[in-house]
C-alpha cells in the first residue's frame, strides 16, 4: 500500500516554495515509523514542496493546526475527489472532530500512537471508522525511530527527536494539556541516545514542550548526550537555571539555545494563567547564568490578556532589554479550539473571526479587554519591528559571536517579519 503523509501550509499554497524552512514538523516522521514495512510511505512538507494530487496513492494522510485546518480541508476534499481516502489527525481535528470529518473519510482523535497500525488494517480490510480515539495516553516506551530519512532538503534544522511529552501546567491559552495530557510521559534515555546516534549532524534540536520539566530524567538524558558531541536547542523554563548541575550538564551535552515561554510581564497575567512570576533582578540573575554557560536564551511573549493595556508593549520590550535576552517572539493571544480561552470568549461572543487562517498567534480575532484590536494589532506589530532593527541586531550579535552562524540567520529573518507586518482580520467572518 502507498500512503502519502502531508504537512500542509497554512494558507493557500504560494506559488514560489519556501528555499529554506526552520524544521519537520514531528508528528509525521513518526507516523511513518509506526507504519508497518510492506508499505511505502511518501511525505510532502507543503512549505517547501508540491503535493501531486495525481500520484498513485492508496490512502492520504493530513496532520492539522488550526491555522492550516482551512487548507488542508482543501485538499483533503480535492483528493476525495478523486476518490481516495482521507485521514485527518492532530491538534485541530481532535478539538473539532465534527468539523473535521466533513473533510475526510477518518479522523484520529489525540495521539495516534496505538491506533495508525488500527487505521491501516481497518482500511485494508474496508471497514475503516469515522472517528479513532486511545482511551488513555500511550507510552513513549516503544516509539518507534522517526523516518527523518523521508524528508526532502531546505530545512535549517532537520534532524529534530522528541524525548517528552505533556504538561502538568493547565494554561487556559495552550493546548498542549488537552492533547497531550498533564503529565510528563519519557522515553527510555537509552532509545533517545540510539536515535540520536545514527546521525551524523553535528546540530540536532528536540520538539519537547520542556526538555526540563522532570531533572532528575533531565540530568541523566545529558550526561547520555556528553560522549555524543552535539550542539542542540529545545524548549523549557527557566527554572534550569536555578539548578547549577543541571544547567552546567547542559552545557556540557552541547545546548546552545533554549525556548522559554516568559509569557508576560503582567503578574496578574501569570497568576491566570498558573505561572510563577518571578521579578526582574530575579529574571535577569537568571539569564545572566545562562549567558555564563553560553546558552542564548529566546523568550516567548504573548499579548492580548485581560490585564494588559497599551502600556504592556513598552514593558515588555524594557524588560527583554534589562534582562538581555538574546531573542524574542511576540505572539497575539489566540483562543485555540479546545482551550479555556476559546471557551471563555465564545461564552461572552469576544470572538469576531472564526476564519482559523487567522489563528496563528499573528492576528487578532477577538475584542480585547483593556485595548482595541487595532491596537493590539499595531503594537504586537510595532514590538517587532523595534526589537529586531539592525543596529540592535548586530548590538545582540556581539554577545553571541560564538554562534554567529545560528544567530544572524534568526534575527536576519525576524528583520524581515517586522517589515512585513501583519493586517487585522475583517471584523465579524
Amino acid at each position: 500500500m502507498k500512503i502519502l503523509l502531508i504537512a500542509p501550509e497554512s494558507k493557500r499554497a504560494a506559488k514560489k516554495k519556501a528555499i529554506f524552512v526552520p524544521f519537520p514538523q514531528a508528528s509525521l516522521t513518526i507516523l511513518a515509523g509506526l507504519t508497518p514495512k510492506e508499505h511505502t510511505v511518501t511525505i510532502v512538507d507543503e512549505r517547501l514542496h508540491e503535493i501531486d494530487y495525481n500520484g498513485n496513492y492508496d490512502l492520504i494522510g493530513i496532520t492539522v493546526m488550526t491555522a492550516t485546518s482551512a487548507h488542508a480541508y482543501q485538499i483533503a476534499d480535492e483528493f476525495r475527489r478523486r476518490n481516495k481516502k482521507v485521514v485527518l489527525g492532530g491538534i485541530h481535528p481532535s478539538a473539532l472532530p465534527d468539523e473535521a470529518i466533513q473533510h475526510a473519510d477518518c479522523v484520529v482523535i489525540g495521539e495516534a500512537e496505538n491506533l495508525w497500525k488500527i487505521v491501516l488494517e481497518d482500511f485494508q480490510k474496508g471497514q475503516m471508522q469515522k472517528f479513532y480515539k486511545n482511551e488513555e495516553l500511550p507510552s513513549l516506551t516503544d516509539l518507534p525511530l522517526a523516518r527523518l530519512d523521508l524528508l526532502g532538503k531546505g530545512y535549517l534544522l532537520k534532524n529534530v527527536f522528541q524525548t517528552t511529552r505533556g504538561c502538568p501546567h493547565n494554561c487556559g491559552f495552550c493546548s498542549v494539556s488537552a492533547f497531550n495530557g498533564r503529565r510528563y510521559r519519557h522515553r527510555p534515555v537509552e532509545k533517545v541516545i540510539e536515535e540520536v546516534s545514527q546521525y551524523r549532524s553535528k546540530m540536532i534540536g528536540f520538539l519537547d514542550d520542556n526538555i526540563v520539566g522532570n531533572p532528575k530524567y533531565s540530568k541523566e538524558l545529558f550526561r547520555a548526550l556528553i560522549p555524543l558531541k552535539k550542539k542542540w536547542v529545545s524548549q523549557g523554563t527557566v527554572k534550569m537555571a536555578e539548578d547549577e548541575e543541571l544547567i552546567s550538564l547542559a552545557q556540557k551535552c552541547g545546548c546552545i539555545c533554549l525556548f522559554v515561554g516568559f509569557e508576560s510581564v503582567n503578574e496578574l497575567n501569570l497568576k491566570e494563567m498558573h505561572k510563577q512570576f518571578n521579578h526582574i533582578e530575579k529574571y535577569r540573575k537568571l539569564i545572566e547564568n545562562f549567558h555564563r554557560h553560553h546558552i542564548m536564551v529566546v523568550g516567548s511573549f504573548v499579548f492580548g490578556f485581560d490585564n494588559d493595556d497599551l502600556s504592556v508593549f513598552d514593558e515588555t520590550l524594557k524588560f527583554i532589554e534589562d534582562t538581555k535576552i538574546d531573542f524574542a517572539t511576540f505572539n497575539i493571544l489566540t483562543p485555540l479550539p479546545g482551550t479555556e480561552v476559546f471557551e471563555k470568549f465564545k461564552a461572552t461572543n469576544r470572538i469576531f473571526s472564526y476564519d482559523w487562517t487567522n489563528y496563528d498567534f499573528s492576528h487578532v480575532v477577538y475584542q480585547p479587554s483593556k485595548m482595541t484590536p487595532e491596537e493590539l494589532q499595531f503594537g504586537h506589530n510595532e514590538l517587532y519591528r523595534k526589537f529586531y532593527t539592525l543596529p540592535k541586531i548586530m548590538k545582540r550579535a556581539l554577545w553571541n559571536w560564538r554562534y554567529l552562524g545560528y544567530f544572524l540567520p534568526a534575527s536576519l529573518y525576524y528583520n524581515w517579519v517586522s517589515r512585513n507586518p501583519h493586517q487585522l482580520p475583517n471584523l465579524h467572518d
